[in-house]
């Protein structure tokens, strides 16, 4: 029986706005400091995106550099997949705003909700489709404009400081030789889904919204940090152990890891817990806060760019997030 083609991510590209809103912005608009925030999350600064900008305008920009990376034109792309749970629309989905804006014909455009751990699902999609023979050119995206759904007053300060909007994105394709995706592994624990949530808009009540749902912020998301954090700094360690029992491989054994941009604290904590130091992980939440499914692509780009992350090198990535769903993917680069 002919084995399954490897998937490879062949070219990675990230997109911020311009506009720079510092801890120090933040003080001005709610209760909180510079020192407080950096000592909590590890985060200096945000980007927030002009007003009528969604995250499918900031996927393009993310888009059009990773096919540029891959040597690929839009006319190879015969699928879009897009991560991101604050769409341009309630429906439908954004993965057909950034096909129109690409212009990419007909080709099938999903979404992945999926939240923070939203591109390690979408990945593990494109490289199903790959390794099937179905699709040979995924563009898989995440993307968030996080600004225009968060509470930025003093009653919502301990979610609203560690968000942030931004977009990444890579081209996955049949791999030529043994670089590729050798493990992903995909995880879900719904009990645990009211500890990070946005309640309203519901389809439990009718209408959707109403006005006491803005009155009482319930459209703003709400967290329970210090059980996010715990489970976090426990699942993560946990998922990066499986996959890399299941390539045969020790931390010691990864060149670079790269986790999700939810609090840089979570990520040391992962790193010594992993007995690695922090030299073999990138981090970039001091310059972009929690963009969510943005994060790792985010991180992916910046790491490679910078040439942290070479030809060859075995990389392991995992993320945490909303649901509580978390990942973990180990691949030779």
């Amino acid at each position: 029986m002919q084995t399954a083609v490897r998937a490879r991510i062949t070219g990675t590209g990230m997109f911020v706005p311009p506009d720079v809103v510092t801890n120090k912005d933040l003080e001005k608009l709610m209760d909180t400091s510079d020192e407080w925030i950096q000592q909590r999350s590890g985060i200096k600064e945000r980007r927030y995106a002009k007003v009528g900008l969604g995250p499918s305008d900031l996927a393009v920009e993310a888009s059009k550099r990773a096919l540029e990376a891959a040597g690929k034109k839009v006319s190879d792309v015969d699928m879009i997949i897009f991560a991101t749970l604050s769409p341009d629309y309630y429906f439908p989905g954004s993965a057909v705003f950034l096909q129109d804006h690409l212009g990419c014909g007909t080709i099938p455009a999903l979404d992945v909700r999926n939240q923070c751990s939203g591109f390690l699902y979408g990945l593990d999609i494109a490289r199903a489709y790959v390794q099937a023979g179905i699709h040979k050119c995924v563009l898989m995206v995440g993307a968030e404009v996080h600004s225009s759904g968060i509470n930025l007053t003093t009653e919502g300060r301990d979610v609203a400081v560690l968000f942030g909007d931004g977009a990444g994105a890579v081209i996955v394709e049949p791999s030529t030789d043994d670089r590729g995706i050798y493990a992903l592994e995909l995880h879900a624990e719904g009990k645990h889904r009211d500890l990070l949530k946005i309640e309203y808009p519901s389809m439990k009540q009718k209408p959707y919204i109403m006005k006491h749902n803005i009155d009482d912020a319930s459209i703003y998301p709400k967290m329970d940090g210090k059980n996010v954090f715990k489970h976090a700094v426990t699942r993560m360690p946990e998922v990066v152990a499986s996959v890399l029992e299941q390539v045969q491989k020790t931390p010691n054994d990864i060149d670079f890891f790269l986790f999700h941009q939810a609090n840089l604290r979570i990520n040391e904590a992962v790193m010594k817990g992993l007995g690695q130091p922090m030299e073999k992980c990138h981090n970039n939440i001091e310059r972009y806060g929690n963009c969510s499914a943005a994060s790792v692509p985010m991180c992916l780009d910046e790491a490679v760019r910078m040439g942290k992350i070479k030809g060859g090198d075995f990389v392991c990535m995992a993320g945490f997030g909303a649901g509580f769903t978390w990942g973990g993917v180990v691949m030779k680069w």
